[in-house]
């Protein structure tokens, strides 16, 4: 596989670039959709993963309705921004959403959204999955090499081993939970606001330990800064797949993925939905799409309405228990 950092920089540059892919192919017959530019609203910054993956597939799809897929970026509040714009933008095909994890459970962690993440879309497909693994500072805790070493680790010391994530709320520190609770284990959240300090202070070693973004968290496992002891997916994952998964590890059942989709505002025709499905299938088949999306840490994944549908009201509702459970708030 390229150079992560390589690719990285590829995924940067793109995120720079309009997406007016297809324009010269004209419009198709006055009236039939798609006859005009499609917004495609992404509730994070330029040059993160769920932006770049919005981005590499905007511009495939503008290519393939030979229209303009722009890209729109407006963040702010885990995304809830701008979800209650899109759920109240017109249902006519011309405004999609690139749903991600934090957007999908903003309204369990926020008085007031704005939204309904089950209630207000309409699913159209998913995209990415994006892994997240269970980091270690190598030098602090050298023994600990798998989950079942981290556990007993865990469970030896006479005061809580420190953890830390991305920030209270984030999706690191649901997963966390999620896995104390069902490893019968303790630890204490040390909660940061973003993920680069985070990393950086888990390397440094001020905190032990993270449960990170593999994007965020790839580059240091490869330098030997921080080690890789499991991976939340059901499944291994092709940029670590030596490491196991934490199901693998004795937790059965386990299973923790923060994923990425398009939505559109609740009453788009069914017509223009599957549409656009269709159109994600083929352009997530192919080989050098999965490639550039693996470029910046995401695994290219498919699913049609129905299922990211069934996966929106599983994640909510799994997630949100969690939060409830826990006590759990933004800071």
């Amino acid at each position: 596989m390229k150079s992560f950092a390589m690719n990285r920089r590829a995924a940067l540059a793109l995120a720079a670039a309009p997406l007016l892919a297809g324009v010269a192919g004209g419009a198709q017959a006055q009236g039939a959709w798609p006859d005009k530019m499609i917004k495609l609203v992404v509730p994070f910054p330029a040059g993160g993963p769920t932006d770049t993956a919005s981005r590499i597939v905007g511009q495939k799809l503008a290519e393939r309705l030979k229209q303009p897929v722009v890209v729109d970026n407006r963040p702010g509040a885990s995304g809830s921004i701008a979800a209650a714009q899109v759920a109240k933008s017109p249902a006519d095909g011309y405004t999609l959403m690139m749903l991600a994890t934090p957007t999908l459970l903003a309204p369990h962690l926020y008085r007031k959204t704005g939204y309904d993440t089950v209630k207000d879309f309409a699913p159209v497909a998913t995209v990415y999955d994006l892994p997240i693994v269970i980091v270690v500072n190598p030098r602090l805790l050298p023994d600990v090499t798998d989950l079942k070493g981290l556990i007993a680790h865990a469970k030896a010391q006479k005061t809580p081993l420190n953890y830390t994530s991305s920030g209270a709320g984030s999706f690191g520190h649901l997963s966390m939970e999620l896995l104390k609770q069902m490893g019968d284990f303790d630890m204490q959240h040390v909660p940061y606001k973003g993920g680069v300090p985070a990393i950086t202070d888990t390397i440094g070693g001020q905190v032990p330990i993270m449960y990170a973004d593999l994007v965020a968290a790839l580059p240091h496992i490869q330098a030997g800064k921080l080690r890789a002891i499991a991976v939340g997916s059901p499944q291994r994952v092709v940029m670590l797949p030596e490491v196991k998964t934490i199901a693998e590890q004795g937790i059965k059942g386990y299973d923790a993925v923060s994923w990425g989709g398009l939505l559109a505002p609740r009453g788009t025709p069914k017509a223009v939905v599957d549409r656009i499905a269709a159109e994600v299938r083929q352009i997530l088949a192919d080989k050098e799409i999965q490639d550039k999306l693996l470029g910046v840490g995401a695994i290219a994944h498919f699913q049609d309405p129905a299922q990211m549908g069934q996966r929106i009201q599983n994640d909510y509702g799994r997630w949100g228990q969690i939060i409830r459970d826990k006590g759990i708030a933004p800071e």
